[in-house]
């Protein structure tokens, strides 16, 4: 039986990311924290994620050098999405790495890194979120690691999913942005279970369903 944890970076008046999804912000220049967040990612048996965040992390981790780099491209994917199978063929493709890589302002070819053949291999959970996320419970291993985005995240916490919260929170106030906690039907309390500050200002919060 694998726990399912939410790790998320998030500001600290809650907002996930800004209002057009992007959280540059999430870091900063704190290595400290980035290397917890790199350490703590590679303690998962798989990474579960929206389809939107798929699309955005399959051809940008398949090249890049980031030290996340590699425990995302190694460890098992789940993409949670209604297309079926196309989902892989659409984030995975050359084409998708090539657009990926006009983003980036790379003019050249990039290489693929190792393992980076695993998106296209990811299981693809198109039916119920509450029955898809149990059954993969069910199997034995390491804690599954759920990333964004936004929307995903909020459907794990309202339905009651997540058995342990990984808030990462950087110090920046948005003002306006994406909640996480927003599809809440009533306050639920949360049991602080390890808190770890970092010297650029980012707090790394454990929590667990109270």
């Amino acid at each position: 039986m694998r726990d399912l944890i939410l790790k998320m970076a998030i500001s600290v008046d809650g907002f996930v990311s800004d209002l057009e999804g992007a959280n540059r912000w999430m870091f900063g220049a704190d290595q400290e924290a980035k290397a917890w967040g790199v350490d703590y990612i590679w303690d998962a048996s798989l990474h579960i994620m929206g389809s939107r965040s798929f699309q955005a992390m399959a051809p940008y981790w398949q090249t890049s050098v980031d030290p996340f780099a590699a425990p995302m491209n190694r460890i098992p994917k789940a993409v949670f999405s209604r297309q079926g199978p196309a989902i892989l063929e659409t984030a995975t493709t050359t084409a998708a790495l090539d657009a990926a890589r006009a983003r980036a302002g790379a003019d050249q070819p990039v290489a693929l890194q190792p393992n980076a053949e695993t998106w296209a291999q990811a299981y693809v959970a198109s039916g119920d979120l509450g029955e898809e996320i149990t059954a993969l419970k069910a199997q034995d291993g390491k804690p599954i690691i759920a990333h964004g985005g936004a929307s995903f995240a909020r459907s794990l916490v309202a339905q009651g999913l997540v058995d342990q919260f990984a808030l990462i929170v950087a110090p920046v106030a948005l003002g306006k942005g994406l909640p996480l906690f927003s599809d809440l039907a009533a306050p639920r309390p949360l049991k602080l279970v390890s808190s770890k500050a970092f010297p650029g200002g980012a707090v790394a919060q454990i929590y667990r369903p109270a």
